[in-house]
């Protein structure tokens, strides 16, 4: 008899794979629903991040009932509302259906972006999530860990110097980062080509970036008081500001406005940075780009060494 624990892997695995997969397929239709209902790139792109946002406005919520009902409950709910909108999205017929059904704010066109294939351009905003956020899990996740069970407290009061802790910490997210860096790049190669324009760029944003997100991880976990403390930032600052941060559209694509608005977020340099490495284009200006990356590096680095060296909110 199959181990139940194996089973529970696998059926969680399917459904990340089947539930993803749906939600990421969506750009595949595009033509079909422009072709079929005579709607805009413009609207119709326009409706995943809507989603986007639902998701991360619900995430919170979502764990507390999860903690209160128990997971079974939930996944059975949520994924048969899923399924029931899927199904709904077979019935559309109106823009105002497919926003409350789907939702998001992409770009007006899937065919080139940017000079270069959808598909060249959106891969390098991915692979940059990819380290962003997983350089950020990991070590907001094992530093507050190390807090909430007060082995931290053994750490900071060895003679072990307070730079070689951080720099332990960064080290773990920094692998983490590179290596889910190079799965996503793997996966990319089967869907698209990708000659590296300029190696030197393309290696310093990665580290740079793997980096300061550790770190900031690591700041996010020591005022961090609870697990849910741990998710807001993630949830509520990066994923909005990663999704609006130019991986799936150019800002050439956006009105003056909005196009000026973006630039105030951070993550659209970063990307654009990372997008000038692979592919020589980019929406921004790669030194401000490296002078934003460095500053934030330096910043987080020094704060963190502050917290650790001072033990603020750390020590009971």
């Amino acid at each position: 008899m199959a181990d139940p624990r194996y089973i529970v892997l696998f059926g969680a695995c399917l459904t990340q794979f089947t539930v993803i997969g749906m939600l990421f397929s969506f750009g595949l239709f595009l033509p079909s629903f422009e072709a079929e209902l005579g709607w805009s790139r413009t609207f119709l792109s326009s409706c995943t991040a809507l989603a986007f946002f639902i998701m991360g406005v619900l995430a919170m919520p979502g764990g507390r009932l999860s903690d209160a009902l128990g997971p079974r409950i939930v996944l059975a709910v949520t994924g048969t509302l899923y399924g029931f909108g899927f199904m709904l999205m077979g019935q559309v017929s109106a823009q105002w259906q497919l926003l409350v059904i789907f939702g998001t704010l992409i770009g007006k066109r899937i065919g080139t972006m940017g000079g270069v294939s959808y598909m060249e351009f959106v891969v390098p905003g991915l692979i940059m999530m990819a380290i962003i956020t997983n350089t950020y899990a990991n070590v907001v996740g094992s530093f507050f860990g190390a807090k909430f069970n007060n082995s931290i407290e053994e750490l900071l009061v060895s003679p072990t110097p307070t730079y070689v802790i951080v720099l332990g910490y960064v080290a773990g997210g920094v692998s983490r980062g590179i290596l889910v860096s190079i799965i996503v790049t793997s996966v990319a190669l089967f869907f698209t080509k990708l000659d590296i324009y300029n190696w030197f760029v393309v290696i310093s944003v990665v580290a740079l970036t793997s980096v300061a997100f550790s770190l900031c991880g690591l700041i996010n976990a020591v005022f961090a008081n609870t697990f849910d403390d741990v998710n807001i930032v993630p949830t509520f600052i990066l994923t909005p500001l990663t999704y609006l941060g130019g991986v799936f559209y150019t800002l050439d694509l956006l009105p003056d406005f909005w196009s000026g608005v973006s630039q105030i977020n951070p993550l659209v340099y970063v990307v654009n940075a990372f997008r000038y490495g692979v592919l020589g284009v980019s929406d921004v200006d790669i030194t401000v780009s490296f002078a934003m990356l460095i500053g934030l590096t330096v910043v987080a680095f020094a704060y963190a060494m502050h917290l650790l060296g001072t033990g603020t909110r750390l020590r009971t």
